[in-house]
């Protein structure tokens, strides 16, 4: 299973967990594709509990936030929150909160670590994150392998080939 993320997505949750003196969350939204969970937007909801060592959404901001959500045709797929003065791994209460939301919990500490989880079976288990930047070049190497092996558009060309190595190139020099 993997979060797929937006690079600049996941550094704008990190600054923010950087610069609060609370835990903050809010909600991932996206789709899923098989075992991948696609995230297409953030949203930061206010924390109610206003505390550093526990998060609870604002309840309105939160009925505000999946409706806009569903409206764009997209769904709730996780939930992330910060760990200001501990690891990047589910609380116990975390755990409560995981059983009403079954979906990615993408954890944050004040120091840039990054961990996801989701509950399986009853079972908490480690979800890879993966930044989209990632996601592309994995797709953009996978296809190249294609490309030699001559399963690519009828038997490759060294044409296309190249072009591929440019992309890649491009997206090298985009990080």
């Amino acid at each position: 299973m993997r979060l797929v993320i937006r690079q600049d997505d996941l550094k704008e949750i990190i600054k923010m967990t950087e610069r609060s003196a609370v835990e903050v969350c809010g909600f991932l939204f996206g789709r899923r594709e098989g075992n991948d969970f696609i995230v297409e937007e953030i949203r930061f909801i206010p924390n109610r509990l206003n505390s550093p060592t526990a998060f609870e959404m604002e309840p309105l901001e939160m009925v505000k936030a999946i409706d806009g959500a569903e409206e764009r045709g997209l769904g709730v797929v996780g939930i992330f929150h910060s760990h200001l003065k501990c690891p990047p791994r589910p609380s116990g209460r975390d755990l409560k909160g995981m059983r009403l939301w079954p979906v990615v919990w993408l954890i944050v500490t004040s120091k840039g670590e990054v961990r996801a989880w989701i509950l399986k079976e009853g079972k908490v288990e480690a979800v890879e994150v993966e930044d989209e930047v990632d996601s592309v070049r994995g797709d953009i190497e996978e296809l190249a392998k294609s490309v030699r092996r001559g399963m690519f558009n009828g038997g490759g060309t060294e044409k296309e080939l190249e072009e591929l190595r440019i992309e890649a190139h491009a997206q090298r020099e985009l990080d």
